[in-house]
């Protein structure tokens, strides 16, 4: 038997270290070819770090949350055969040997199952005891659901990649027979414990890019009313004539299209500053950052070139990226080189919102949510659907004219929507 060492590779683009951001095993842990042992986050993405062999673990090289140079040693496995660590040398002992228990916390990924991942567990009873200060493992959508349901989610057994608990789990436990009252009833207990959450993998890199962004960027809000009703009737119908065969459109595809559109009046806008160098990179190619919400924390995906993209084209993209966001699976590439932001938070987009800009850029245009209210048109009042558009600016390039025209630009698109397409 020989020993295996595992470095942490050299990702690219001169990135000399990463963030360890969760482990997918465990000392003792056999594993196989290509199976996920851990993910790291570089500055733009979480990053997979497979097996290149097959073997047992015999040591971890860091924690999660510590930041790791490359080449540093990330993981030891015991292989048949020689491996590729001389008996003599002795990088084995200086590899710490203490794994973090993944379900204590919160920003732990897993975003894809280990090659020779044991099965999940089925439930063997009606819950799952935990202790009072661990919490449980489930996406946002599913803490929610849970709520409603007066379930606590500690009782609950998870059958997702690392224990996660999954809506089916909520399903299960209650078929258990467990009813919503004695939950219910639970959850108006006395409770004293405490939790204590490591800030570490997106979390911390969402965390440094927002207090980065309002240091650094002048910020400057403005709002306004847009009435969106011909543009939802267009959509509708073109949902409707063309749906089954191009896929169903959003608004967030002519929201594209109105901001591409406005851009060619306002190129300031579309531009990314270097406030240590003092230049401001105007560009010719509209690529959209799509503020989306994941399980680990906000992504902002990028859609490429939106110039030359048609409405189904722009909304299969944006389609494509959310999904890939959400599982964990956007690259790198995927992640960066946005020109200017779209971000939405859609039902819960609330009345007005103050967007913090997505550094270098200038620009992060918000958007509400969509009320019918009574307005008075020509002196009389009728029911139209409108919407608020809540956007920031970087006050040392955007002046405020600037920006309260490219924004009334947007608003007369949408509300003429037949312009979005009139060249």
């Amino acid at each position: 038997m020989g020993t295996h060492v595992i470095k942490m590779p050299d990702i690219g683009e001169g990135i000399a270290e990463v963030e360890l951001s969760v482990w997918h095993v465990k000392v003792g842990d056999m594993v196989v070819e290509d199976q996920v042992l851990a993910d790291v986050m570089t500055d733009k993405a979480m990053v997979d770090i497979p097996s290149p062999v097959h073997g047992k673990v015999i040591a971890l090289g860091g924690q999660p949350g510590e930041v790791m140079a490359v080449g540093s040693v990330l993981i030891s496995i015991e292989v048949e055969g020689a491996g590729n660590v001389k008996e003599s040398a002795e990088p084995v002992a200086a590899v710490k040997e203490a794994p973090v228990a993944p379900a204590k916390v919160e920003t732990v990924v897993a975003s894809k199952p280990a090659a020779t991942q044991r099965p999940a567990a089925v439930c063997q009873g009606p819950m799952v005891a935990r202790e009072a200060d661990e919490r449980p493992l489930a996406s946002p959508a599913v803490r929610k659901h849970a709520l409603d349901l007066g379930i606590q989610l500690r009782l609950v057994r998870g059958t997702g990649p690392a224990g996660r608990i999954l809506h089916e789990d909520l399903d299960a436990y209650l078929a258990q027979g467990q009813s919503n009252a004695s939950s219910t009833v639970a959850a108006y207990a006395e409770r004293n414990d405490e939790q204590q959450i490591p800030v570490i993998g997106m979390r911390r890199k969402i965390a440094q890019r927002m207090q980065d962004a309002t240091q650094r960027a002048a910020h400057f809000s403005y709002v306004e009313e847009i009435d969106v009703t011909a543009v939802e009737e267009l959509r509708a119908h073109l949902n409707e004539k063309h749906g089954a065969t191009r896929g169903k459109l959003t608004l967030l595809p002519f929201l594209v299209r109105a901001m591409v559109v406005a851009l060619r009046d306002f190129p300031q806008i579309n531009a990314r500053y270097d406030d240590e160098a003092q230049v401001i990179t105007r560009l010719g190619a509209v690529h959209v950052g799509v503020a989306t919400q994941s399980d680990i924390g906000l992504m902002v995906p990028v859609v490429r070139h939106a110039e030359a993209r048609s409405l189904w084209d722009s909304a299969a993209e944006i389609s494509r990226l959310a999904t890939a966001a959400r599982n964990g699976k956007a690259s790198r590439d995927e992640l960066s080189g946005s020109t200017i932001t779209l971000t939405s938070l859609g039902a819960l987009g609330g009345i007005v919102s103050t967007p913090v800009l997505n550094l270098p850029e200038v620009a992060i245009v918000g958007v509400n949510k969509i009320v019918e209210r009574p307005m008075v048109i020509k002196g009389q009042i009728v029911i139209r659907k409108m919407m608020n558009l809540s956007s920031s600016f970087d006050h040392r390039v955007v002046d405020g004219m600037d920006a309260a025209q490219f924004i009334q630009a947007i608003r007369g698109l949408l509300e003429q929507p037949a312009t979005l397409f009139v060249e």
